[in-house]
């Protein structure tokens, strides 16, 4: 990996436009997210789409509107670029000409927190800190224990004790030390937040830090990529803390000032939840910039069991600014979504990415998309993960020498 120069001229406060300085650790700003801020008209006179094609196809190919200097500090596990994988039986379902799912599953921790915990741990190693702490519901977790562990960091762990078995598992084994809490994800952040004076680590939770969103953002950058560098009518994307919506409005954001996307032309942004834990979805349809606490949250989708955003603000103003909607689908059909993806494209789908399918399907009866739209819908991690969400009971034979193939042929 060639070294680059850096081009972030600063970090600023997504509320009230604080600048703040890059050259240290930085956490929030009253208590809400940072975002980094680049030179980029420098980055349009360096960078070009001809360089950028002849890179090596994985998320740091777009370096000059990546954050790190030090490419010998980079922390890898040999991220790729995601497929995006047309879906004609799954599109015709639901009516639909031009349908695509891009695959985050296919990344080294099975699921698309392997973009934000790279690129937030090499920040990490870039500003010298040696012990990181985060919360998770599921893959963020183990995420960060992976790159921790390729870092030669300590990683610590929260999670609430529901949380899919092999969540638990991989932190474990790759050597962060791993609690189970009882309660939920903001139960695990308030002790991340205590142990920040206490025990001395540094909270990489979701929009805690700022550079797991530049992570995120390369999403969006691979995307307009992978579409010949325009970008499609509507996107329909997963939502518990809601970075990776946040992350690729803003790499749209960036690519439009760059020229290298049509300024006029922007997804319109779907953020899903389940209606079993819908905060954005409840503070969009009262038309509120920020969200209450959703009470009892709960959802076998566990990447989108965050009742409470610190970003809220962000992904409700991606939403509205691009026309889109926050819409929650029902909770028991989450599986049923979830076989339908997999028996009609082949793909792992997640739970997350299931309740997709269930807005896509509101949507198109909606009418708010039309059959000939091109729709993406973001695949955020390997079903195999989630084991839970699989379990089935699957016929038996009573003899492998008396086959009963009756049996079989009938399923």
């Amino acid at each position: 990996m060639q070294d680059t120069a850096c081009f972030v001229t600063h970090l600023e406060s997504a509320l009230d436009g604080t600048r703040l300085p890059a050259n240290r650790p930085q956490t929030l700003h009253a208590g809400r997210p940072l975002w980094v801020r680049y030179d980029l008209p420098a980055v349009a006179r360096t960078m070009t789409k001809q360089a950028v094609a002849v890179r090596p196809a994985g998320l740091w190919r777009y370096r000059e509107l990546l954050p790190y200097a030090d490419a010998a500090k980079v922390v890898s596990l040999g991220e790729t670029m995601t497929p995006l994988v047309a879906c004609p039986r799954l599109g015709a379902r639901f009516g639909l000409d031009n349908l695509s799912v891009k695959d985050e599953s296919r990344l080294p921790t099975g699921s698309f927190k392997s973009r934000g915990l790279a690129m937030a741990v090499t920040m990490a190693q870039q500003f010298g800190l040696r012990r990181l702490a985060i919360p998770t519901a599921g893959n963020a977790g183990g995420a960060l224990a992976a790159y921790a562990a390729r870092a030669g960091m300590e990683a610590f762990v929260f999670m609430p004790d529901d949380t899919p078995a092999i969540n638990q598992y991989e932190c474990h084994l790759a050597g962060a030390k791993t609690f189970l809490v009882p309660g939920l994800i903001t139960d695990c952040g308030r002790i991340v937040r205590e142990g920040i004076e206490r025990a001395a680590w540094f909270d990489v939770s979701t929009l805690k830090e700022p550079y797991r969103i530049e992570g995120k953002k390369t999403m969006g950058l691979e995307l307009a990529e992978q579409l010949g560098w325009r970008l499609p009518d509507v996107i329909l994307y997963p939502t518990g803390g809601g970075t990776g919506l946040i992350g690729m409005w803003k790499a749209f954001d960036e690519l439009a000032e760059l020229g290298w996307i049509d300024k006029r032309h922007r997804p319109r942004m779907v953020a899903v939840q389940s209606d079993g834990c819908a905060p954005i979805v409840s503070a969009f349809d009262r038309g509120e910039r920020f969200a209450e606490l959703f009470p009892n949250a709960a959802t076998i989708a566990s990447g989108i069991r965050v009742p409470a955003a610190v970003g809220d603000f962000m992904i409700l103003d991606a939403v509205r600014a691009s026309g889109g909607r926050a819409l929650a689908v029902a909770e028991p059909r989450i599986r049923e979504w979830m076989q339908l993806g997999m028996q009609s494209e082949g793909l792992a789908i997640c739970p997350e990415t299931a309740a997709c399918i269930g807005a896509l399907e509101q949507l198109i009866a909606d009418n708010w998309i039309r059959s000939d739209e091109e729709v993406v819908i973001f695949n955020t991690g390997a079903a195999q993960k989630y084991p839970e969400a699989m379990q089935v009971d699957l016929p038996r034979l009573k003899s492998a020498t008396e086959v009963n193939w009756q049996q079989i042929l009938n399923g």
